[in-house]
């Protein structure tokens, strides 16, 4: 039976691109909860239970963004080609044969063998997949799409970050590693394949419901967008990619530090109630932002999102007491909605004829900052005077990065067609 016999009503009910996006949301709370949030949880446990230096561990974490930037431009290529959910049962696997042997690790090269098979399998089943899925499904209700769908890597550090860091702490590392990675496979894979579908053609439709376009003898139109070639050397790729080189930095950075910082000017609790509040503040911050971005313009969203990420660096650096709390939210209102402007920006400029590709290389970028954000602050905590310096710091390259996204122009409709 086809996926489109298994769905004969969907076209008189709700649209079932929105089970996709819920679908998506689930599966990118998995991973990110036991992923990217995570890994500060894996790091102690390595430490803890591993016998490994601090230092030894956080330089092996580095291994796994770069190794989930440069897969991710396979995974990005293979996508186009496959159905996609194929890559996310892939990285399901990977990434619970990588947490089952995570309690047996005792060697360096083990621990980076860790990482580097850990960030293989993330990069299958998060951001690549998942933003291209709702890419393919919506056009005009894109943005409100993606904000939902993209919730679901807050929803994983709220809720199943601190269920991984109970379970360890109760039975070990190698105790609770193969319920991690039944929990990986379980949260990811049957989901996919039950609720996922590749495209709206699967289902008889076109993006947002609508009709399939056909060319003049009845077969269905390719996807309208630029080449991979002319998308990667245009203006616009390459001032907004850099321009979110330097937001993640200094983004990634500050998140990696507040509760440092808090704590440093207050207490423990209240460090804790910061990033609590920065959390809740990123999922309703983007689901408010993708519904504005309905009436307002994505290049316009982005230019205030910077702004106002500026001036709560600028308020961080500065605050104490209770006003932390407030300016955790301002930030945490900016997190969210970032990182999902960066795959809104490149569908609208660039259409889904290489969106993959595009997207992914684009990510491979964004490791400069994500893995540089940390360090940048921890050198500039030690060696300019403390965090007001720090924030300050990160407060500018947020500026800058508003001077390169003002610079990449206006975001353009395709300008070539999928021949």
């Amino acid at each position: 039976m086809t996926d489109q016999e298994q769905l004969p009503m969907q076209g008189r009910r709700l649209f079932y691109g929105w089970y996709v996006v819920a679908a998506t949301m689930m599966v990118m709370t998995v991973a990110s909860g036991l992923g990217f949030y995570n890994l500060s949880v894996y790091l102690k446990a390595f430490v803890a239970h591993g016998g490994f230096s601090v230092s030894s561990a956080s330089a092996a974490t580095a291994s796994f963004f770069i190794a989930s930037g440069i897969s991710g431009i396979g995974v990005a290529a293979l996508i186009e080609r496959y159905d996609i959910r194929w890559m996310l049962t892939a990285g399901a696997l990977i990434c619970s044969l990588a947490m089952f042997a995570a309690g047996y690790v005792t060697a360096p090269w083990q621990l980076y063998g860790f990482y580097i098979l850990f960030g293989m399998g993330y990069s299958c089943c998060a951001l690549i997949p998942g933003t291209t899925l709702v890419a393919r499904w919506f056009v005009r209700r894109r943005s409100q799409a993606l904000s939902i769908a993209s919730t679901g890597l807050s929803l994983g550090g709220i809720l199943l970050t601190p269920l991984s860091a109970s379970m360890i702490e109760r039975l070990g590392f190698d105790g609770a590693a193969p319920w991690l990675a039944l929990i990986l496979m379980l949260g990811i894979v049957p989901v996919s394949w039950l609720a996922i579908r590749p495209d709206p053609m699967s289902v008889g439709l076109g993006p947002d419901g609508d009709p399939i376009e056909r060319d003049d003898l009845g077969a269905p139109l390719p996807a309208d967008g630029v080449a991979f070639e002319t998308a990667i050397r245009s203006r616009f790729f390459i001032l907004i990619t850099a321009a979110f080189i330097f937001a993640m930095m200094a983004q990634v950075g500050s998140i990696a530090h507040l509760f440092s910082l808090v704590a440093g000017r207050s207490n423990d609790s209240m460090a804790a109630l910061a990033v609590a509040v920065m959390a809740s503040a990123s999922i309703i911050g983007r689901l408010v932002g993708g519904w504005a971005l309905v009436h307002i313009s994505s290049r316009g969203f982005v230019l205030a999102l910077a702004l106002g990420q500026g001036i709560a660096l600028v308020l961080l650096a500065l605050a104490n007491g209770s006003m932390l709390l407030v300016v955790a939210a301002l930030f945490g209102c900016t997190v969210g909605n970032l990182l999902m402007m960066q795959a809104l920006l490149l569908a609208e400029a660039f259409g889904l004829k290489a969106y993959g590709r595009i997207f992914s290389l684009n990510q491979l970028f964004m490791v400069a900052g994500v893995a540089s954000g940390p360090a940048v602050m921890g050198f500039l905590y030690e060696n300019a005077g403390g965090y007001q310096a720090s924030y300050l710091s990160m407060a500018a390259a947020s500026m800058f990065a508003l001077l390169l996204v003002a610079a990449a122009g206006p975001v353009r409709a395709p300008i070539e067609s999928s021949k």
